[in-house]
């Protein structure tokens, strides 16, 4: 864990760097102290979500910091920037030691969906924000909603509904699920099987992958192959999916016409594998750096400071929703904000907010952030041109059909 990293007119103006060695907070004054903030980004900076993750969400928090205004109206922020290792016990430890002893106001990124859940429940204890991006599990806005939670970028129903629902369209009738056997996994595939029968597919059957630490995914495709299924539904995310389709294609799995679906993947992970590779694939996305003029924008200012990375929807989100967070606060005023934490999200939710990531978003009062949703399918070599160019858009799901209903997801802060 990499202690304080504070951010000033100095900091912001020189730092080019995702993640900086330890650098102690300036003594201040009472009065300065009182106005100041703190933000943790906890995230994988060195497993299998680190790409999705990682320095870049780190950057896009500093990027955040100055698209905001703050430090210019007298508000200091603060950064700590944690890797939970993938690991509950160490990310809810972290989130608590932040909480107690680090004065920490909000809790930002949190790939893994047992971590995700685990931090969810510290935040709500000791009253602090908690905005999760890089988390898929929809429990976060069901069963698991918090007064102190948002859900930012995506999640597993709605990656079931549009990339699932399009599958099945195009005659993707009988599924087989790789799963990564965690939180994540388990939702990704409960919530696609309901798509994919409620649509009159049939799921053939499924097999669960150690997570984390399984990279030799052979055995589990030869399985699924056996099965016959038309689609081999991958539920899992980061390394692990591409390291899926990378051995789909030694094996030659897909050979005799059945397809893979990718419920979760990201531009760093079509980065990693290549057009020649990923070509054809279709999947969802929230955020796409070449989607419009602010999209390109926004990347561009980030790419500063991330060595050129372009960033994923599930980083695109950790900027959208720092941002919106230090707006909130500078309305409130920090001392205010820094009270509580539930109060703070409470405001949240009676604002609408707009940056160049994800244009309009709207929260509602499970914690689900609305915005639009997009069907990308991945370009062949031939009609990329260039860098990073790897998407083609297919279809735009509105903000209001993006996501499950509200009066669906069993969370108890919605009152019929």
């Amino acid at each position: 864990m990499t202690p304080i990293v504070p951010i000033t007119r100095r900091t912001l103006l020189g730092s080019t760097a995702a993640a900086l060695p330890t650098i102690l907070a300036p003594r201040r004054g009472r009065a300065q102290a009182a106005a100041g903030i703190k933000i943790g980004v906890l995230n994988d900076m060195s497993g299998p979500y680190r790409d999705i993750s990682g320095p870049v969400s780190v950057a896009c928090v500093r990027q955040a910091i100055e698209d905001s205004g703050v430090v210019a109206k007298g508000i200091a922020v603060d950064v700590l920037v944690g890797d939970h290792q993938n690991k509950p016990d160490v990310g809810a430890g972290i989130a608590r030691q932040w909480a107690d002893r680090d004065g920490v106001d909000m809790i930002i990124d949190v790939p893994n969906s047992g971590v995700a859940l685990a931090v969810a429940g510290v935040a709500r204890e000791k009253d602090k924000v908690y905005i999760n991006s890089n988390a898929g599990t929809a429990d976060l806005t069901g069963p698991a909603c918090a007064p102190t939670t948002l859900h930012w970028t995506y999640d597993t129903w709605m990656l079931a509904h549009s990339t699932g629902g399009a599958m099945v369209k195009q005659g993707g009738t009988s599924w087989f699920f790789i799963t990564a056997d965690y939180a994540f996994g388990h939702a990704l595939e409960r919530d696609t099987t309901a798509f994919v029968k409620s649509a009159g597919g049939t799921v053939l059957g499924s097999v669960a992958t150690p997570f984390p630490g399984t990279t030799d995914f052979s055995s589990f495709l030869l399985q699924a192959q056996a099965s016959r299924a038309k689609v081999i539904g991958l539920c899992n995310a980061g390394s692990d999916t591409t390291n899926c389709i990378k051995q789909a294609a030694e094996f030659g799995v897909t050979s005799g016409g059945t397809k893979l679906a990718g419920l979760l993947v990201f531009v760093s992970d079509v980065h990693a594998l290549g057009l020649k590779a990923a070509a054809g694939l279709v999947l969802t996305e929230t955020f796409y750096w070449d989607l419009n003029d602010r999209t390109r924008a926004v990347t561009k200012r980030i790419t500063a400071k991330s060595d050129g990375v372009v960033p994923g929807m599930g980083q695109a989100g950790v900027y959208s929703g720092a941002l919106a967070y230090l707006r909130t606060v500078a309305a409130m005023t920090a001392p205010v904000a820094k009270a509580s934490g539930a109060k703070t999200v409470e405001r949240m939710k009676t604002m609408t907010f707009d940056d160049d990531a994800f244009g309009t978003s709207t929260i509602r009062a499970d914690g689900r952030v609305l915005h639009p949703a997009y069907l990308f399918e991945v370009k062949t070599p031939q009609e990329s041109h260039g860098a990073w160019d790897y998407y083609k858009l297919l279809a735009t799901i509105p903000a209001d059909q993006a996501f499950r209903p509200l009066t669906d997801g069993g969370c108890p802060l919605v009152h019929a």
